[in-house]
């Protein structure tokens, strides 16, 4: 009897016009200090709808000491997820008809079924198409073209690795080496019959883009160009691999190949923030970043898996280094100032746990197995939404036995900027703005 009265009163004070209590958000997507400004997952926002921001106000000298938090809305990664089944693309890897050499080696790895890019990929560049191929960091990118390419190694009659042709059957190279070997003619690229462009957005970079051009311009590519074998035989098969596609990179390629007979690859969360993983932003001074960098340092547990804190500058990455000797914390330090060999071993004692921090440059966010990595700090935040994206993709990769977590420091008025957008394209559940939109649907012809 007392519930019901209690009921009924307030439905009558309802009536009279009192607001009615809000109902409980339940499970968030996006965290906030301030919890007017938290979003629960049901919500949604409209695609010309502009979201109250946490962000807004991070240019005012008031904000420091604010933060927001994006939850995962998801545990495993987007990359392990099956869809559907598609005509022609089966979910494993015999389904797919590899060779038995291939299926045992995959088997060995433990590796099981086919990720999504893998699922797009392979039968398309088995069928000998040139491609562009796009999906988020950490999705298995490389296995993807690997595997066509070393069945094709297989199956050429002349190799079978059982009586290889002189010379190497694969060359792994940097721009610079490739295009000082050509020069010197220690290299040829005539009979090249596979040519595979890793890391697209890093190849385009100004650095890189003359030393490519010339690469490229030595490859049998052109239209009407007789292939590697002979007039008879197709030309090099072009495959172009990223995470994130700068724009230029087919005007770039259509002066060397006929890039309209490329096919498109790419998965459905490409240019999307990891849905797995936990992302913090904190607004801070410059000053407090050691501290709260300490701090996270030693709250990390020492079975927590290993810790990348990435720095924008060489110079940083040896000081901050300098500093972590001074509080015992036992480091390694990677930097593009240092030799290759030595980068090298640097990652590999990374990778083996001989050390479980490493502070290093964007150097480490490409191309680099960081399965064991469980905590990414963005010391220094990143300069760009791509490299944010290949930062925050070191954790949460096929292959982790945890999604892990990303914590952004930001303190500078021009990181404001970058992390209202990273904020909206969170609450609207879309892909980050300024990405190139030549990368669209997949089309696996």
């Amino acid at each position: 009897l007392r519930l019901r009265l209690q009921r009924g009163a307030q439905r009558r004070r309802r009536g009279q016009g009192e607001a009615a209590v809000p109902p409980r958000p339940g499970k968030l997507l996006l965290r906030s200090r301030r919890p007017e400004l938290s979003q629960p997952r049901w919500q949604t926002v409209g695609r010309w709808e502009q979201p109250p921001l946490v962000s807004a106000g991070w240019k005012h000298r008031k904000a420091y000491g604010d933060y927001f938090q994006l939850e995962p809305s998801q545990e495993a990664a987007p990359a392990l997820q099956a869809p559907p089944a598609e005509v022609g693309q089966g979910p494993t890897f015999a389904e797919m008809g590899l060779q038995p050499a291939l299926l045992a080696g995959l088997e060995r790895l433990s590796i099981g079924r086919p990720t999504a890019v893998q699922r797009l990929a392979i039968p398309a560049l088995r069928r000998g198409r040139s491609a562009l191929c796009a999906a988020e960091t950490g999705s298995g990118k490389t296995l993807a073209y690997l595997v066509p390419l070393l069945e094709r190694l297989l199956s050429c009659p002349e190799a079978a690795l059982r009586a290889p042709p002189p010379g190497p059957a694969v060359l792994l190279g940097t721009p610079g080496a490739l295009r000082e070997a050509l020069r010197r003619r220690f290299l040829a690229l005539e009979r090249l019959r596979w040519m595979v462009l890793d890391e697209a957005d890093s190849l385009m970079d100004e650095s890189f883009t003359e030393l490519l051009e010339e690469i490229l311009a030595h490859a049998p590519l052109a239209s009407g160009t007789p292939g590697p074998a002979g007039p008879d035989e197709e030309r090099t098969q072009v495959v172009v691999v990223g995470a994130t596609f700068p724009a230029g990179l087919s005007e770039t390629l259509a002066r060397f190949t006929d890039v309209g007979q490329f096919v498109t690859l790419s998965t459905q969360c490409l240019h999307r923030l990891p849905p797995h993983v936990q992302q913090k932003f904190v607004r801070l001074k410059s000053q407090d970043k050691l501290p709260e960098l300490l701090q996270l340092l030693k709250e990390h547990p020492s079975s927590g898996g290993a810790v990348l804190i990435f720095c924008n500058s060489a110079s940083t990455v040896n000081w901050l280094g300098y500093i972590l000797d001074d509080h015992k914390i036992k480091h390694l330090r990677l930097q593009g100032q240092m030799s290759a060999a030595a980068r090298a071993g640097i990652f590999a004692s990374f990778q083996k746990g001989d050390v479980s921090v490493l502070v290093c440059t964007d150097l480490a966010s490409r191309g680099l197995d960081t399965s064991s990595v469980q905590l990414v700090v963005n010391y220094d935040f990143p300069d760009t939404l791509q490299d944010y994206l290949h930062r925050a993709g070191r954790v949460g990769r096929v292959g982790s036995k945890v999604p892990g977590a990303v914590v952004s420091f930001v303190t500078h008025r021009w990181d404001v900027d970058l992390v209202r957008k990273i904020e909206t394209a969170a609450r609207k559940r879309t892909g980050l703005p300024g990405m190139d939109s030549s990368i669209n649907k997949p089309s696996p012809k």
